[in-house]
């Protein structure tokens, strides 16, 4: 079975959690309104992190960034710098962009990202072995995007990582052989088109997202081997009263001719990204955001993915995953409706997970 954090992680979960929590409402208070006179809001952010997972066990970290507008018209733009430590010796850092201007037709998002992750695993992919692994990653992104009709979007993404797993455990090498977890290196270029109705980019209240792109990894771009990965994701955001909303997504991703270690995964809550991989996933995820008073919501949630290809198939209900939960955010900047959320979810089996982040999940 995966590892599932025990009693004495959730006591230090919870008050981690609260004093994340408490942390946040420190920060915002001290970057916030400087008096009740004042109502201008601080550009500077600064959100403590905090998960537990089957994967990873319990990770800390935080954000700082500095927002600022390009144009009066446009979506705030945010510079950031996040890093994370978690107690199984795992440590990743990263920076990022995201820039909107000329009225928000223009957006782009750029970032950087490293670090060494150890993970201990107690039944890798079901095969009944215990493994250690340690993954060295090296990550780069950019997208860009330009709206060429109200609300529709074009654009271009590439990306390069430098990806090394080493494992420690009974019959390690093996494993790793038969699944094609070797490491590779590859960098990849794509197209993006979008529709986007929402009326806010951080917390959206009503509109739609609609999403389809494509990556195309090639050896001429530094990579390891040709292969190709394409994703299709809808997002909906029905309002509920005056301040809360219903939202829901669908989302799909395929690959062809990917490495396993470049597979799909189950992306819902509650489980780890690449414990469990296919060449193929779809997933469908809904969540009540309802608003208490003021600055503060209650988050319920639930979802269902599959993972197919090869010899998996959505017939298989061993390929079917589900999971569901609850939690809540605070509004952090009213201005821009960016919040701090937090999650408890529970999978199937022993997965489950804790989230403090920084936005929403989707």
């Amino acid at each position: 079975m995966p590892y599932s954090p025990g009693t004495n992680l959730l006591r230090r979960l919870a008050m981690g959690a609260a004093l994340s929590i408490s942390t946040t409402l420190a920060c915002a208070q001290a970057t916030g309104d400087a008096s009740p006179h004042e109502k201008k809001e601080s550009p500077w952010l600064l959100v403590p992190k905090i998960s537990s997972n089957p994967k990873i066990g319990t990770s800390v970290g935080g954000v700082g960034g500095y927002l600022f507008q390009l144009d009066k018209e446009s979506t705030a733009s945010m510079a950031a710098l996040m890093a994370n430590y978690s107690d199984t010796d795992s440590v990743t850092a990263s920076g990022f962009f995201k820039g909107f201007w000329d009225g928000d037709s223009k957006r782009l998002i750029a970032g950087l990202a490293g670090g060494k992750i150890r993970n201990d695993y107690e039944d890798y992919l079901g095969t009944g072995q215990e493994v250690s692994t340690t993954d060295d990653m090296k990550f780069a992104f950019v997208r860009y995007l330009q709206e060429v009709h109200k609300n529709w979007f074009v654009g271009g993404q590439a990306v390069y990582t430098n990806y090394y797993i080493d494992g420690e455990g009974l019959l390690t090498d093996e494993i790793f052989s038969l699944l094609g977890l070797t490491g590779y290196t590859s960098g990849g270029v794509g197209l993006t088109a979008m529709y986007d109705s929402r009326d806010n980019q951080n917390s959206p209240l009503r509109g739609m997202n609609l999403n389809l792109s494509n990556i195309a990894y090639r050896e001429n771009l530094g990579g390891d081997q040709d292969f190709d990965t394409y994703r299709l994701q809808f997002k909906h955001y029905l309002p509920v009263g005056a301040k809360s909303v219903f939202a829901y997504r669908a989302v799909g991703r395929w690959s062809d001719d990917a490495p396993t270690g470049a597979y799909s995964s189950v992306a819902l809550r509650g489980y780890t990204r690449g414990q469990y991989l296919a060449p193929n996933s779809v997933m469908a995820e809904g969540e009540l955001r309802w608003n208490l008073t003021g600055k503060w919501g209650l988050h319920l949630f639930g979802g269902v993915s599959c993972l197919y290809g090869d010899d998996k198939s959505c017939g298989d209900s061993e390929n079917i995953y589900t999971s569901g939960g609850v939690g809540g955010e605070y509004m952090l900047k009213p201005s821009q409706r960016m919040v701090v959320s937090a999650d408890y979810a529970v999978g199937e089996g022993d997965n489950q997970g804790f989230y403090l982040r920084f936005g929403q999940a989707f």
